[in-house]
């Protein structure tokens, strides 16, 4: 029992193993719900709540028409995938001991990560979508925008690492007593009671949506749980995937990334072969290749991507409060620039919905999406070998 309270709570999971379950969950809400799991069109919806408070609404905007602002965060599926996956994330932190108020060493990084988060979030949505709804349902989906917005993403990321290098952006090291070097958590007993009341409130709420016939709210306030617990469980990170791999050739992220796509891949094509659901597609166009470099560049600005944000944050690292709130701001941003600012005739309205399975057949399209996957694995493979074989280089050299 100790050993397996151990694997459980006192420490990470296998990304791996992490990402492939997150891969099937991903395939099983769509087949039951025929949506997907994503977050930055919720943190949309947010931004345009925020502003019917302040009295400006938003519901007119081309963009809120498009996404669909109705109801609010509580009465959306989609808003309970969001704080279900906060509150999955702050449950395993406070079950394994290890929730600890973290403060950045340099207060500039309270502005970077407001700034990186604006960037990122505007980003996002300009590309209809963030890393979750490119990669880990874009893809499976078979939308060829996904296509686009991964290596958009990974080239944003490369000059996100080159910026974040610069001694101007990291500032002079700090010896500051208790900034954000980790330090050893004392055992807090009580952590894990709340953890446990969390989680059995929680489990009721989600009970009383389907006893109440609030089916899809029930599925969503599940999903997002499950979602929550994998991604803080895995230290999901889709950031310190690509960085990682740029910075110090670290690859393990990056593979499990790519192995859990493909598992969902596969299951989304066998589940939308049986029921005959319509993949969910996203335009392809200019607006996809800009909003997936500045999501790249901002994540990285940010030092976490949605999934990293969200997890990092119910830790107890104040650094992804302004994250989150840069997320918001930049997605409210890119919804009044749609049609306000032109955004949608300069980037957008020249391009497509292009699915695969409806271009090139059903076994064309799972086929062509493994293989474009079995290369970006390869890649990762090559990139990791390229850098440590130049590491020992230069250290043969000295």
């Amino acid at each position: 029992m100790k050993k397996m309270i151990h694997t459980v709570f006192q420490r990470h999971w296998n990304p791996y193993v992490v990402l492939l379950i997150a891969g099937v969950l991903s395939a099983l809400y769509f087949g039951l719900t025929s949506t997907v799991w994503a977050v930055t069109g919720e943190f949309t919806r947010l931004g345009g709540d925020i502003l019917l408070l302040l009295g400006v609404d938003a519901s007119a905007w081309q963009y809120y028409a498009m996404v669909g602002l109705h109801g609010t965060t509580w009465s959306r599926p989609d808003g309970w995938i969001v704080w279900g996956m906060f509150i999955g994330a702050l449950m395993m932190v406070l079950l394994s001991n290890s929730f600890k108020i973290r403060l950045p060493q340099h207060k500039r990084r309270y502005l970077q990560g407001l700034v990186g988060g604006i960037i990122a979030g505007f980003g996002a949505r300009l590309a209809l979508g963030c890393n979750l709804a490119a990669f880990f349902t874009g893809v499976p989906q078979f939308s060829l925008h996904s296509w686009i917005f991964i290596v958009a993403t990974g080239i944003g990321t490369f000059f996100g690492a080159k910026l974040t290098k610069m001694p101007w952006w990291k500032g002079r090291p700090s010896l500051v007593r208790g900034a954000a070097q980790p330090s050893k958590v004392k055992t807090r007993i009580i952590q894990p009671y709340v953890g446990a009341a969390i989680a059995i409130a929680y489990l009721g709420l989600i009970l009383y949506f389907f006893v109440t016939g609030q089916k899809a709210l029930g599925l969503g306030a599940l999903f997002g749980l499950a979602f929550g617990i994998l991604i803080e469980r895995g230290q999901i990170c889709f950031t310190a995937a690509f960085r990682d791999l740029f910075l110090v050739g670290r690859s393990l992220m990056a593979k499990a990334i790519i192995v859990g796509m493909a598992a969902s891949s596969v299951l989304t094509f066998i589940i939308i072969a049986i029921y005959g659901l319509t993949p969910i597609t996203q335009i392809a166009a200019l607006s996809t290749l800009v909003g997936g470099v500045l999501f790249g560049l901002g994540i990285v600005m940010a030092s976490g991507c949605e999934t990293g944000m969200m997890y990092r944050l119910m830790e107890g690292q104040v650094l992804f409060l302004p994250v989150f709130a840069g997320n918001i701001i930049g997605a409210t941003l890119l919804a009044y620039a749609w049609d306000h600012l032109g955004i949608y005739n300069t980037l957008v309205s020249g391009g497509a919905k292009i699915n695969l399975v409806d271009t090139m057949g059903p076994v064309a399209a799972i086929l062509s999406t493994l293989a474009m996957l079995g290369i970006l694995y390869a890649l990762t493979v090559a990139r990791e070998k390229n850098y440590h074989h130049h590491f020992e280089l230069k250290r043969a050299v000295k």
